[in-house]
């Protein structure tokens, strides 16, 4: 199909060329920048769109970033609407916080980025025996995450200023002592109780239901005993795995990769070392050098005379302040963690050798190798299950763009059935039962069939329509391809009275003896408050936030909330729903047990920061009309998985 194209390429090229030029001249490159821009938003920030693109860049990075944290997360449940949804609401915080320090002046200072810096524990480890940052290892750092020095110090400058907007606030948020005392006690005060429970399942033997009580229920509450829609599908999965199966590798081919995997060993020798540190600038003047010379000369002179005593010396005379009091060890390092005169001259040395004065750009250097540590050569029979798991990976990582163009072409071409591409590739063809919209009910279904992309193409009207037909391949993952093809579809329906009826008749009896514990417990809570000597109730205990004593909480709440005199108890009455009704009497307020300074100390602190987060909450919301933040995408369903 795709070969006519690939043979008139050129023609075609010459063709998009005659039409697209000609609308430059008229429209102008404004009016392509307007049309690209014009992408209905998901969310607006003053003047600024975030549009869906973005939101699905954003998304998918931090996607990536926590299961790298994190592998034990499940990626379906990061791939949720929730889930997106709190990826958009961080992105409008960050914008409307950026229009903000923008507006207020808020600039990062070098001196501000470098302290952020080096408090990175990635960055602090880049860190040199003379405190000075490695910047090609600092370089080559950011390059495997794919970022610039540049760049990257200029999100750490646009993320600080974003803070500074906030810290202000924080910072400034306080609670006087008195009124945190106030409140903690209120918070930790407990009230004695006595309670009555009227459950529902006490009460089924007053409830008779008859047929046409049933029938009335079902005819009454049709949303209760809905089919959801749900087909049954086959799909088939292509990633590195899969293609991994098919590949087949030859002895030569492994013992090659093992030659290579053990030169590669060789290079990762480490080597430990002490040094001595005399510091010259380099632009010194060159009777200061000599004189430092001089020293190191002498240095170097005793050491030959006495080499048990580098350490002694180091610690007297090493201007290093990392290494000195170390007696100038170095630790391990390996090939290029140090400046290079300084790393030839420690790896052209035998065990317990002391170098001559060595120049860099930090000094002069004497140096003595401690121990050297080289990986131990594994046989090939030894190693060589992981090195064919390992090239074949390699492999199959440049062998999955083709299968991936072969796999998209064939389940649109060959449309009818996924079995062709299976073939073609050698995947296998699974089978799903009972799929919802929102995913399958399963716990342990694969985690493929929870892809919003693929669980939307499979529910897409063309899908639905008989007879099916593939889905196009979707992107499920990195390096995952996946494409199904509905077998049998379900709609929503209304199941029959027959298929539920004994579900129906337990909902109306729970309805019914949930009611009639609330007539009981109502009934028995006007007598009881009437005449109270004549209540029975359970022994008193102490209830409160922190306690609840085994009951539910809106009964702990109704507890804290009656008004208790000194004279006479106060009654409550609680519809706990399925846990039944009760009724309490409050016997009388107990304060909260003294506490010692520190816990009182520590308790003051955390509510001053709960504090201090409420109102920071408050003013980023207050930032957010300001700068007519909103949302234009539908807000998805807390319970969607």
């Amino acid at each position: 199909m795709f070969d006519f194209f690939r043979n008139h390429i050129k023609i075609f090229m010459g063709l998009l060329m005659l039409l697209i030029i000609p609308s430059f001249v008229l429209f102008g490159v404004e009016g392509y920048t307007d049309f690209r821009n014009s992408a209905e938003p998901v969310a607006v920030v003053g003047r600024d769109k975030i549009t869906q693109e973005q939101l699905d860049a954003a998304h998918r990075d931090e996607t990536e970033r926590l299961l790298a944290s994190r592998p034990q997360l499940d990626r379906a449940m990061l791939n949720s609407d929730v889930a997106r949804r709190a990826t958009l609401e961080r992105m409008m915080d960050e914008r409307v916080l950026a229009l903000a320090a923008d507006q207020m002046h808020f600039i990062t200072s070098d001196q501000r980025l470098a302290r952020e810096l080096v408090q990175d524990p990635n960055i602090a480890a880049l860190r040199q025996p003379d405190g000075t940052l490695d910047v090609q290892r600092y370089q080559e750092l950011l390059r495997t995450q794919g970022l610039t020095p540049e760049t990257f110090e200029l999100s750490v400058r646009a993320n600080l200023a974003r803070q500074q907007v906030l810290q202000g606030i924080s910072a400034s948020a306080f609670v006087p002592a008195s009124v945190a005392q106030g409140a903690l006690n209120a918070f930790f005060e407990q009230r004695e109780i006595q309670v009555a429970r009227f459950a529902p399942q006490d009460f089924r033997s007053r409830v008779q239901l008859t047929d046409a009580d049933v029938q009335q229920y079902y005819d009454a509450n049709p949303a209760q005993f809905q089919a959801p829609e749900q087909v049954d599908m086959e799909y088939v999965v292509l990633d590195l795995d899969a293609i991994v199966r098919g590949i087949r590798l030859n002895e030569a081919d492994v013992r090659a990769y093992y030659e290579q995997n053990q030169a590669s060993q060789a290079s990762k020798e480490e080597r430990r070392a002490r040094h001595i540190l005399l510091t010259v600038a380099a632009d010194a003047p060159a009777a200061d050098k000599a004189k430092v010379r001089q020293q190191a000369d002498a240095l170097l002179a005793q050491l030959r005379q006495s080499p048990n005593k580098f350490a002694e010396l180091a610690k007297q005379h090493s201007q290093d302040p990392g290494s000195a009091t170390q007696g100038g060890d170095l630790g391990f390092f390996a090939r290029g963690a140090m400046v290079k005169p300084f790393e030839d001259a420690v790896f052209g040395l035998k065990q317990d050798q002391i170098s001559d004065v060595v120049e860099s750009e930090f000094g002069l250097h004497i140096i003595q190798l401690t121990e050297v540590r080289q990986p131990a050569a594994q046989p090939f029979e030894q190693v060589r299950a992981t090195l064919e798991q390992d090239l074949k990976r390699q492999q199959a990582q440049r062998q999955y763009a083709e299968a991936a163009e072969t796999f998209s072409n064939l389940v649109y071409e060959q449309a009818d059935s996924l079995q062709p591409v299976a073939d073609k590739l050698g995947l296998t063809v699974h089978t799903a039962t009972g799929v919802l919209r929102s995913g399958p009910t399963a716990a342990d279904a694969p985690a493929v069939l929870r892809t919003p992309k693929l669980l939307e193409a499979v529910f897409a009207a063309d899908a639905l329509r008989a007879p099916y037909r593939n889905t196009e391949a979707v992107e499920a993952g990195t390096n995952q391809l996946v494409a199904a093809r509905v077998l049998k579809h379900n709609p929503a329906h209304t199941r029959p009275l027959a298929e539920v009826a004994a579900q129906v008749r337990e909902r109306l009896l729970q309805q019914r003896t949930a009611a009639e514990a609330v007539a009981e417990g109502q009934a028995k809570l006007a007598a009881w408050k009437a005449t109270p000597a004549q209540a029975s109730l359970a022994a008193p205990v102490l209830v409160s936030r922190n306690a609840l004593q085994g009951l539910p909480m809106p009964v702990v709440a109704a507890a804290l909330s009656a008004d208790v005199s000194a004279t006479s108890p106060a009654w409550a009455g609680v519809d706990a729903g399925p846990a039944g009704y009760f009724v309490l009497q409050v016997r009388r307020s107990v304060p909260r047990p003294a506490t010692v300074a520190a816990q009182a100390q520590q308790e003051n602190a955390q509510l001053a920061q709960m504090w201090a987060q409420v109102e920071s909450q408050a003013y980023l919301q207050a930032l957010r009309q300001q700068f007519k933040a909103e949302v234009v995408a539908k807000k998805p369903a807390q319970n969607q998985p």
